[in-house]
């Protein structure tokens, strides 16, 4: 489609991306009315919210308005799975320039959709507004399938820490970009679509996960949210991580060490969760540490000694852009 959003108009806009979407058993009532209605069999619905902010969290030289979609779906779905529930829909909130072409707004949509495909999920309304810059906010919901939600609270000392899916791979991809290069393409693909493993969210809980947190603000500082909450240590063996050559090629070129990226590198969106140790966990779950008692050192420690690098995203702290 040709023009722009403000030739376009409000519920022309709507029209045109709702048209794109979508739907799946769960959605009752989808776009169009005043609300939509979702199946909750559990009757408990998980709920989360994230907003992503052009300049702060993407780039448009960077990334396409379909990675921007598949983005700003995976790290409000990957939430859902962390709780041990399933994604079941998904709610957008658009602020765009009345300037922008159309082409934009509609594929950033069909980057939701396709995201939400991938989660089981769909997109089941939200609302458009124009503004001065692009923000994307998203509300996902999920169904807990009569588990108990598995939170950040629960690790016990003698727990096995361990994650499944990639670590740093975002934070190398930002790096490449940053210094206006494209390759290696699958770390840049990384930073513009995260690709979190939905399903072993509920595996975990199923498994009996004791906490569980999706790896968005950093491995040390997702482990640190837990072990506050929980009230224990949490001791990370840097060993047990696997970095692939090429993220180490891609440190040397750009004079970082990547144990810096897979330890405080955020927006992977990998699963880390803790178990008891008598759990058998399948080949997707890496056990990369332990959980210990409280004591006089930080709540998060690299084989047992205090992290004294930087390490994790802050939303009002310095940078440009989140990574």
């Amino acid at each position: 489609m040709k023009g722009t959003v403000g030739e376009l108009g409000e519920f022309g806009l709507i029209r045109e991306l709702t048209s794109r979407l979508t739907t799946t058993p769960a959605v009752r009532v989808g776009p169009g009315d005043d609300a939509a209605v979702v199946a909750a069999p559990d009757r408990r619905v998980v709920a989360s919210t994230d907003i992503l902010l052009e300049g702060r969290h993407f780039r448009r030289d960077w990334s396409t308005a379909y990675d921007v979609g598949r983005k700003a779906a995976a790290q409000n779905l990957a939430d859902i799975a962390a709780m041990g529930a399933v994604p079941t829909a998904l709610l957008l909130g658009l602020v765009v320039p009345a300037e922008l072409p159309v082409t934009w707004p509609s594929e950033m949509m069909d980057g939701l959709r396709d995201e939400c495909q991938v989660a089981g999920a769909s997109v089941v309304g939200g609302d458009v507004v124009r503004g001065d810059t692009i923000m994307v906010s998203i509300t996902a919901l999920g169904d807990l399938r009569n588990q108990e939600p598995v939170t950040r609270g629960g690790a016990q000392p003698g727990d096995l820490v361990a994650v499944t899916g990639w670590l740093g791979w975002s934070a190398a991809g930002y790096a490449v970009l940053s210094r206006g290069f494209r390759s290696p393409r699958a770390f840049v693909e990384a930073h513009r679509r995260p690709e979190p493993p939905y399903h072993a969210g509920p595996a975990a809980a199923s498994l009996g996960a004791t906490a569980m947190c999706d790896v968005s603000d950093g491995l040390i500082a997702d482990l640190g949210h837990i072990a506050e909450a929980s009230k224990v240590r949490i001791d990370i063996r840097s060993g047990a991580i696997d970095i692939p050559t090429q993220m180490h090629d891609i440190g040397q070129a750009v004079g970082v060490d990547p144990i810096q990226w897979v330890l405080t590198g955020g927006e992977d969106h990998a699963i880390v969760a803790t178990f008891p140790p008598e759990v058998k966990l399948p080949a997707r779950w890496k056990v990369i540490g332990e959980v210990l008692n409280p004591s006089a050192l930080p709540q998060v420690t690299v084989d047992g000694a205090p992290w004294t690098s930087k390490g994790g995203w802050d939303h009002f702290g310095d940078g440009d852009m989140e990574s």
